[in-house]
């Protein structure tokens, strides 16, 4: 049976550069960082920062009575971006078919915002104290049901938890369905909002993201040499995909996608394996790659992995190819990430402008890379996105323009 091309017809990004496809590509050619000191926690809990956003109410964007209360915020983070990539395809929710219309959102983390209440309740209160919609919000299949809630639909759904690999793999899954045939709309992406006491003081504990607040704009430096950690953040990138044949234009096609694990000791080095099949699936080569979406966290020793990762991958030819890493500007929102960045990728590719590399300012030996801190006129025929996780996973799609 022929495979179906797959296209991208709606984008909606809830992002701290901007929400909305047009506030977003606006926000992210800004060389601008939106990491900013946390105090929305306890201040015994220590210098935290982060990039956020400053305002979201689930109103703006569906009918509030659709949401049940107690709705995580990563949910809502994916149902607004779901109504926002539909209106930007230029769908009502009333044209789906539920039986061909597919939901698949991924996350790296539960709603620890619940948990941790509900914790801190049960050890204050007792079984009194116990909250029984936590077994609901906190499943990670309560996101894509949120969202069938909010349009009203009865698709199927699915969520992914590959780590920071969950965007990607979420979109990589639906773009399957849609190619063989099995389904003809397919609502995809990543959410996250991990700013929460539990975890952002784990991950500060284990050096992913810094314990300072000091010149908190300039500290997420992706391969930048004086870079130290990342930076944790929240948002979410909802997609519409369809076929090559619809109706609807296309931002680009899903021309590739593969994921892959790290061998023992080697850090990143699944990225040359599910970059070379991402490659062979969408039948290019490496010296087709016009542009490369990198993940690069800014962390000192991961930066440094990926760029060794794709020296393997694309050797003396790396250094004629523009990368970009979007999270010196939004931080890192763990599984939503790689979806952002597909955003980013396909809107770089329709505009021939690439983003900036936000901080990067000293170039590191280690990381020999094109990179730049400020927005590149780049024509752009194929794109390569990066996507790395706890757990040595790892995910890399091509993009192609449609």
């Amino acid at each position: 049976m022929k495979r179906r091309r797959v296209k991208i017809t709606g984008i909606g990004p809830v992002t701290p550069a901007g929400i909305g496809r047009e506030a977003f590509w606006s926000g992210i050619l800004e060389p601008v960082s939106r990491v900013r000191p946390y105090d929305r926690l306890d201040a015994n809990d220590g210098p935290l920062v982060a990039a956020y956003l400053n305002r979201f109410n689930i109103a703006d964007y569906v009918d509030k009575t659709r949401v049940p209360k107690g709705t995580a915020r990563h949910a809502l983070f994916a149902v607004a971006g779901a109504q926002l990539a539909l209106n930007d395809a230029g769908l009502d929710a009333s044209q789906l078919k539920d039986e061909t219309t597919m939901i698949v959102v991924g996350s790296s983390l539960l709603d620890f915002g619940s948990i941790g209440d509900a914790i801190e309740s049960v050890n204050k209160r007792g079984a009194r104290g116990a909250q029984a919609r936590v077994v609901y919000t906190a499943s990670g299949t309560s996101t894509p049901n949120a969202i069938n809630l909010a349009l009203g639909k009865a698709a199927r759904t699915m969520s992914m938890q590959t780590s920071c690999c969950s965007g990607l793999d979420a979109m990589g899954y639906a773009a399957d369905l849609i190619a063989s045939g099995e389904v003809d709309v397919a609502l995809c992406g990543g959410t996250e909002a991990p700013l929460h006491r539990f975890p952002i003081l784990e991950l500060r504990a284990a050096g992913l993201t810094p314990e300072t607040t000091d010149l908190a704009g300039s500290v997420a430096r992706p391969f930048d040499l004086w870079r130290t950690t990342g930076v944790i953040s929240e948002g979410a990138c909802m997609f519409v995909l369809e076929p090559e044949d619809s109706p609807r234009p296309g931002y680009g096609f899903i021309a590739g996608y593969a994921f892959a694990n790290d061998a023992y000791l080697d850090l990143c080095g699944g990225l040359v394996s599910a970059g070379r099949l991402a490659m062979a699936q969408a039948g290019v080569r490496p010296v087709q790659i016009d542009a490369i979406n990198a993940w690069g966290p800014g962390h000192k020793l991961i930066d440094q992995a990926e760029a060794v990762s794709l020296v393997r991958l694309f050797g003396d030819q790396l250094k004629q190819v523009p990368v970009v890493s979007i999270k010196g500007a939004i931080g890192n929102a763990l599984g939503a990430t790689p979806a952002i960045q597909v955003a980013a990728a396909v809107l770089a590719q329709r505009h021939a402008l690439l983003p900036p590399t936000v901080n990067w300012r000293y170039p590191d030996p280690a990381c020999p890379l094109n990179l730049s801190a400020q927005p590149r006129a780049v024509p752009q025929s194929c794109t390569l996105v990066n996507a790395h996780g706890v757990g040595s996973v790892n995910a890399c799609m091509v993009l192609t323009p449609c």
